[in-house]
């Protein structure tokens, strides 16, 4: 098999590990096949690629796509570290507000699946490429975020984010997201 598959403690957040091939050459890996992930209970269709840049210290989310276009997401890293976060912004979820994290890196190789119904974001900690692949296109329309440092939710960042973006400082927090009725 050429991933291992661990749950969470969020039902449906799943840590991908893959298995590495490597010899004097290089390394091989494969990073997705529909059938062994629906062998493990993540039956999906992808439907947009996107890779980012952040240098060391960017912090970006926490990021979701409101229904009919909400985004299910398979996280990793190409080069260098990340603490990644899915925080569960599902209405009758028994972990609705709580969040998990994963360091994911070009070294690790693991991946984090975070379906839809939850915020996503990460804080760079070294420079890194990040890929993801998601369920949806982006839609502008759609799109939706909690302040990365709602009090309410409490994310232990690893370190202190040195570079957030304007909209990413000015999102609002899950209460008051969840007060105009914004969440399904």
């Amino acid at each position: 098999m050429p991933f291992l598959f661990k749950r969470t403690d969020i039902e449906g957040v799943t840590l991908v590990e893959p298995k590495v091939f490597g010899d004097e050459r290089g390394y091989f890996y494969e990073t997705y096949k529909k059938s062994e992930f629906s062998k493990n209970g993540i039956s999906i269709d992808l439907d947009q690629d996107n890779q980012s840049f952040s240098k060391k210290g960017v912090l970006r989310g926490l990021h979701f796509q409101k229904e009919p276009y909400a985004q299910g997401k398979l996280v990793r890293v190409i080069t260098g570290k990340i603490f990644d976060v899915a925080v569960d912004i599902r209405e009758n979820s028994n972990t609705f507000g709580k969040y998990v994290f994963a360091v994911l890196s070009g070294e690790n190789k693991n991946m984090l699946w975070i379906p839809e119904g939850f915020a996503h974001g990460f804080l760079a900690l070294e420079d890194s490429i990040v890929h993801y692949k998601a369920t949806h296109e982006y839609n502008k329309e759609s799109e939706g975020g909690i302040i990365w440092n709602d009090p309410d939710i409490n994310i232990k960042w690893p370190m202190k984010p040195e570079i957030i973006s304007d909209k990413d400082k000015t999102w609002p927090t899950l209460k008051e997201f969840r007060a105009n009725k914004f969440i399904k």
